[in-house]
């Protein structure tokens, strides 16, 4: 008997409204939030979230530990618990440098799970010089560039920012304030990462499913729009 992928955990962008952030759902910052969400839930899970609490002071910066001539990627190794470890499987994502799925990733592993990485899939990392500036990574994770882009249609195109960003001016989010509200987000997510309980659901017994029609039936309804087409064809 094969045994298959099992799913210990998940998290979505989707649940991000319980913490606060109901807006920007596809974008980098949220997709570190997801990160960060779904290493707190796993390691809850598994009794390794007040062991293995990640990184609380988020700086973009790759954070690893040298233990018993291994290398992990959190900021210290317990010697009675080993931390979770993951590999990052990215499907048929883009990996292009500043893709959501890295966002993904340093959400995770600041969120305390040991998974293998380098900055050089990260916001920031420079191909041709080799450096990789983390604050700028950190500008992103905080949504630094939607709030850039928020000033900038402000100041531009009134009318297209109050169309593209009606969702973020309904909810009183300004762009000098987005630092602060992922802030909220983070912690928020630390303090409760559990699932939300599943809405019960009760099917509806009063719905009657259509009695199926017997071929005969079906021949004579298919048989009668061909009759009344071809009546009308002979009125026209």
């Amino acid at each position: 008997m094969i045994d298959g992928d099992r799913v210990m955990c998940q998290a979505s962008s989707a649940e991000l409204g319980r913490y606060g952030l109901e807006v920007g759902l596809k974008n980098y910052a949220a997709a570190y939030a997801t990160g960060l969400l779904c290493a707190r839930r796993l390691l809850q899970k598994v009794g390794l979230d007040e062991t293995y609490e990640g990184n609380t002071e988020v700086d973009g910066l790759v954070v690893s530990t040298e233990y018993d001539k291994k290398q992990y990627f959190v900021a210290e190794v317990n010697d009675d618990k080993k931390p979770f470890r993951c590999l990052l499987d990215v499907g048929t994502k883009a990996t292009t440098t500043g893709a959501r799925i890295f966002g993904a990733l340093k959400g995770a592993a600041d969120g305390g799970l040991d998974i293998p990485h380098s900055e050089k899939r990260f916001p920031g990392y420079d191909r041709d010089t080799k450096k990789y500036d983390a604050e700028m990574h950190k500008e992103r994770i905080f949504g630094g560039h939607v709030g850039e882009y928020m000033e900038y249609l402000e100041e531009e195109d009134n009318q297209k920012y109050q169309t593209q960003f009606a969702a973020y001016i309904k909810n009183d989010h300004a762009a000098d304030g987005l630092e602060e509200l992922y802030e909220s987000v983070h912690e928020k997510i630390r303090e409760d990462p559990s699932p939300a309980e599943k809405k019960s659901f009760s099917p509806d017994k009063s719905y009657k499913r259509k009695v199926k029609q017997t071929h005969a039936e079906r021949k004579a309804a298919v048989q009668a729009k061909k009759d009344a087409k071809n009546a009308a064809d002979a009125e026209e």
